[in-house]
């Protein structure tokens, strides 16, 4: 592997090799299927005797390119990446536990993620012990002799809760668990998991790899061993990644550093104006000082990141009259986008947690998610209608 560069550098020049076309841009490699040069070539190529692509349910140079990139970043050994960030999910859970496994996971997951673990893995014998991200003195216990797997998600979707990294790969170590983080809010501009012992990290690209709400994408990236696994498991089963979105990927990957240092700048001002707001219960942000872990934050996060969370005084009927009122700001489930995105999770991305699962991860009918964009941050906050 040539020399590390600095991550702004390997964000930007980690390519494919120049075709005898001599382009500057890597170009699109729009295929299904690649030709041999020979039935002895073929052979090997199924053999895994020589490297080549095959087909690009396998492998195309506009996906190598997203990964090999990625796994610079992050400093991994090696990545798959896959359709979205819930079959990167999926498909890391599914290819390393078997029936009669048990994972110890933060009680802060996505909606999705926790679906996958309370309706679909257990189909499979496989089951699982939610631990308190507020107690995390209790997780030690909570580690049964067939736990395989340690996951987590920091900061967490929408609560902005985090758990230190360092303290769960060295629990991770001493009871040879799989440490697994969900690292999507934080990018690997912000946090590199690995660097505190995770063995694999997975990120939605839709989210800020991509950066501007245009494609669907996930990767899976860390140990060569874990990988191999997944790997298989992804080939053989079939949550591809397109050659466009991986190229999309890739592209958005060179201005990752500038658009995440503006949407911290962003989210930065938007809290401010938020913190002591009368209308505002709280407002949460990793790199704020009210925030309950703003040491932690600032231990293993670079800058606070792109998402804002704040609960409006009112409920659920307060947080529709905001929510309907804003006028600029968009709509949607989405975040990571160049624009920004106001969200009532209650009611959305979480609400298939029951109202109890809701509260125990301080999902509140006025909680409030901004995943604050890279318009000029006055007009964001003048369409925050309070």
């Amino acid at each position: 592997m040539p020399k590390k560069k600095n991550f702004e550098t390997e964000a930007i020049r980690t390519q494919t090799p120049t075709t005898a076309e001599r382009e500057h841009s890597t170009p699109l490699y729009m295929t299904s299927s690649f030709t041999f040069e020979s039935a002895e070539h073929a052979r090997a190529l199924f053999a895994k005797e020589v490297e080549g692509n095959v087909y690009s349910r396998y492998s195309n140079p506009n996906t190598d390119e997203f990964i090999n990139k990625m796994c610079r970043l992050e400093g991994a050994e090696a990545g798959v990446a896959t359709g979205s960030g819930m079959a990167a999910i999926f498909g890391c859970l599914a290819a390393l536990l078997e029936q009669g496994d048990h994972v110890l996971a933060s009680r802060s997951l996505f909606g999705s993620s926790h679906q996958i673990l309370s309706q679909i893995l257990p189909k499979w014998g496989i089951t699982f012990t939610y631990g308190d991200v507020k107690k995390t003195e209790e997780w030690e216990s909570l580690i049964q002799d067939n736990t395989k797997m340690l996951f987590l998600e920091t900061p967490s979707n929408p609560g902005l809760d985090l758990i230190d990294l360092e303290w769960a790969g060295k629990l991770a170590k001493a009871h040879d668990l799989i440490f697994v983080v969900d690292n999507c809010f934080a990018t690997p501009y912000l946090q590199r998991p690995i660097e505190f012992g995770a063995d694999l990290v997975q990120h939605s690209a839709t989210k800020f790899i991509d950066g501007q709400g245009r494609a669907i994408g996930g990767v899976i990236l860390g140990r060569e061993k874990y990988m191999e696994e997944v790997e298989f498991f992804t080939r053989n089963t079939g949550p591809a990644l397109s050659p466009f979105n991986a190229w999309l990927f890739s592209k958005s990957l060179e201005t990752l550093p500038v658009r995440m240092e503006r949407h911290c700048d962003n989210a930065e001002k938007v809290t401010e104006f938020l913190d002591g707001h009368p209308k505002v219960n709280f407002v949460k942000y990793p790199h704020h000082n009210s925030h309950p872990q703003f040491d932690l934050a600032k231990k293993q996060m670079k800058r606070g990141g792109g998402v804002v969370c704040f609960e409006i005084k009112g409920g659920y009927k307060a947080a529709v009259k905001f929510i309907d009122g804003i006028r600029m700001l968009s709509r949607s489930a989405n975040l990571g986008d160049t624009r920004t995105i106001v969200t009532h999770p209650a009611s959305t991305t979480h609400s298939k947690l029951t109202k109890e699962e809701r509260t125990a991860v301080g999902i509140t009918e006025g909680l409030i998610r901004i995943a604050v964009g890279l318009e000029n941050a006055e007009d964001i906050i003048g369409d925050l209608n309070l």
